[in-house]
């Protein structure tokens, strides 16, 4: 992705954090850290305790590294490309003004409006204090355990948390939260997918509106990184047969294939996932 002169965006939180003594993956095996992943990925709960170092060990401020300081950098460039697509999407499509969200950007663990953030919640978008926050080491994470390496797969994460506030903006969001609490797990989980859907579809438009900014492979980058984080995916991955009732984001193919739509379409009102009989 081309980012060379592109400004950062204002509206970057950057936190100190804090770690424990032994390490992030606290000896588990790459199942075992995809395992404990996905509990957290499926329940948004934090896990963090279940592969840090463990023992009873103190938690220590975290210094912030060369790698978290380019992480920011291009955390805050991504940002400000959102923030340059919506506020031209929102006035020509939805006769709105676009308000950017905050992006929080920390290592190892914060507080949000939420609750705990942490790399092992992974990234997230916060309804409450309008903020997307972003762990540093997600990165690595994304690249060396998931398999969806390249600053545009790393880039759509960013957009896809952007796409969230997108949908709160639009009302979307609460509308969503008020029928899972009237709804059976299954049926929230079901609501759930398909604002995880939207969001996707989202992100593509977001894709559609920066490709001078993308290089040879960047598209295939997004779409890998949207198959690897498929819920179907991610249970394999931990070692168990897919259930489709408990996922809450979508398969790999519908990630995948409704990030394709938006960034086929550039129209947010083919991103509509609620109004879909197949997804």
């Amino acid at each position: 992705m081309r980012l060379r002169g592109i400004r950062r965006s204002k509206n970057v939180e950057v936190r100190g954090g804090r770690s424990g003594g032994g390490g992030r993956a606290g000896g588990l095996g790459l199942v075992g850290v995809l395992a404990v992943l996905a509990i957290g990925y499926f329940t948004g709960i934090d896990v963090s305790p279940l592969i840090g170092a463990g023992g009873g060990q103190s938690q220590q401020s975290a210094p912030v590294s060369q790698a978290d300081a380019q992480a920011t950098q291009f955390s805050a460039q991504v940002l400000a490309t959102t923030e340059d697509v919506w506020g031209k999407i929102f006035p020509e499509q939805l006769d709105r003004e676009y308000v950017p969200p905050k992006l929080v950007v920390f290592s190892s663990v914060t507080q949000s409006a939420c609750g705990g953030a942490s790399g092992a919640s992974g990234p997230f978008y916060c309804p409450a204090d309008q903020k997307a926050y972003l762990d540093t080491d997600f990165f690595n994470m994304l690249s060396q355990r998931m398999g969806a390496g390249g600053d545009f797969a790393a880039a759509y994460v960013i957009a896809h948390e952007v796409a969230h506030h997108v949908q709160n903006q639009l009302g979307i969001l609460p509308k969503v939260d008020a029928l899972r609490r009237q709804s059976s797990k299954a049926e929230a989980n079901a609501l759930t997918v398909r604002l995880e859907l939207m969001a996707d579809c989202l992100s593509g438009i977001w894709a559609k509106n920066v490709k001078g900014l993308m290089e040879r492979g960047d598209l295939d980058e997004a779409l890998n990184a949207a198959r690897k984080i498929g819920d179907d995916y991610l249970q394999k991955q931990a070692g168990r047969a897919p259930q489709p009732h408990t996922f809450t984001h979508g398969t790999s193919a519908q990630r995948s294939g409704w990030f394709q739509r938006g960034y086929d379409s550039g129209h947010v009102g083919q991103c509509d996932t609620f109004a879909a009989e197949r997804l």
